[in-house]
């Protein structure tokens, strides 16, 4: 028998806001969080503006030995997951056996990779920190936090570039569906604000180049240029249906469908068609039961370059159907977050159960020159209210990689 999965805690870490509420009522006003660049100088480079997180001082949640051998990325982590993991009231629960972790990061630790480059050039090997390798290995976010709530089950990374949170959402509920876990702390990390990082996705003419934060981020907009970086953290604790709801847990919603596919197309572009994208929508609808004429939110993946935006909209069109497609209500929160690359995912995921809750769409800000070719309802500049029965969550990455997460109120 399949097992139904629901979210029971949430946790984030964003550049609208540090915690679940700040990062809500942010989406919520349409804030922008895009700013210039203060975590090093960037004049070096194309693009000089972020979505940092601000004021992040992470002893809030590590003693400030244990935060200087973390990472920014794993920072980020454990902040998220500690208020997930507090919100579910899920520790001591469970048998430390049957409890997981699954996250995702597209690169890593970046910010300690940078350094300890920057010491070997210009200091030699001796300069190397003793705790470079683990700080840098992607997979230590999940692995801290196992160590820090005795986690013994699965603890895993999902490394799939922009498509890593939502794959860490997808693996971990079919972990609890089909036995191998109870409870899953999932979701995804990311801290890419590095000049290296910056340079490099400059070069492949990737990041949007405005100065200006209000036309910068621009999903489905005739002006887009390309995608702002930005860093954050979403974290999600999920668990069985029966024993969340037997122990009186608070619950979010019921992640409903889960579909995954590889464009096997190209390095970075995605398959122009969206015939990739649109299965991993399919596959996640089937799964969740759609039917035509439900009232369906979309958090888009909407990065806002030119070659994006175009093939979701014509994924959406190919799932749904035409007709179906634009009855859609459609919003990319990265026009107001940036793209948190592997963090995008659950913090998006976030955003839909939120949706589903509140009966409201958080709006695409700077939409003001909608492309012709993106004819969809993007719900630009503004919330909408209106109840949903079904949020879905797209997200597609470097090599190909689509998921895509489904999730419906649990009345």
């Amino acid at each position: 028998m399949t097992r139904r999965v629901v979210i029971t805690g949430i946790g984030a870490v964003s550049p609208v806001g540090i915690g679940v509420d700040a990062f809500w009522s942010g989406l919520f006003r349409g804030e922008n969080g895009i700013g210039p660049i203060t975590l090093f100088d960037s004049s070096s480079i194309k693009s000089s503006l972020a979505g940092e997180v601000k004021d992040f001082d992470p002893t809030r949640w590590q003693e400030y030995k244990d935060a200087s051998h973390t990472d920014r990325c794993g920072q980020f982590a454990i902040a998220a997951a500690a208020e997930a993991v507090e919100d579910s009231g899920v520790v001591g629960t469970v048998d430390p056996y049957r409890a997981a972790v699954y996250m995702g990061t597209g690169i890593g630790g970046f910010h300690t990779t940078e350094e300890n480059c920057r010491k070997l050039v210009e200091k030699g090997a001796r300069r190397v920190s003793p705790f470079f390798v683990p700080m840098m290995i992607a997979n230590m976010p999940a692995g801290m936090i196992a160590i820090r709530y005795g986690f013994c089950g699965q603890a895993i990374p999902a490394v799939t570039a922009c498509a890593s949170g939502s794959h860490a959402i997808g693996e971990a509920t079919r972990a609890i569906r089909h036995g191998y876990a109870d409870v899953v702390i999932a979701g995804g990390a990311e801290a890419p604000i590095v000049e290296v990082g910056l340079a490099g996705f400059c070069a492949m003419k990737a990041l949007a180049t405005s100065e200006d934060p209000n036309a910068a981020s621009l999903p489905f907009d005739a002006r887009r240029g390309g995608f702002v970086p930005a860093e954050g953290a979403g974290v999600l604790v999920l668990e069985e249906y029966e024993r969340a709801k037997a122990r009186g847990a608070k619950i979010y919603g019921e992640i409903v469908g889960y579909g995954t596919t590889c464009d096997a197309y190209h390095m970075t572009a995605p398959k122009p068609d969206g015939t990739g994208a649109a299965k991993a929508v399919s596959l996640a609808l089937e799964e969740a039961g759609w039917k035509p004429g439900e009232r369906v939110y979309v958090n888009a993946h909407g990065t806002g370059t030119k070659l994006n935006d175009l093939a979701e909209t014509k994924a959406l069109k190919i799932a749904f159907g035409e007709s179906e497609a634009r009855k859609l209500t459609i919003s990319s929160t990265k026009s107001m977050t940036g793209h948190m690359l592997g963090a995008a995912g659950a913090v998006e995921a976030i955003a839909c159960a939120l949706a589903l809750r509140d009966s409201v769409a958080p709006p695409t800000i700077n939409l003001t020159e909608p492309d012709p070719e993106c004819d969809l309802d993007y719900t630009p500049l503004v919330k909408r209210e209106s109840e949903f029965d079904l949020a879905i969550s797209n997200s597609f990455g470097f090599g190909g990689h689509n998921a895509c997460v489904a999730i419906r109120r649990v009345d």
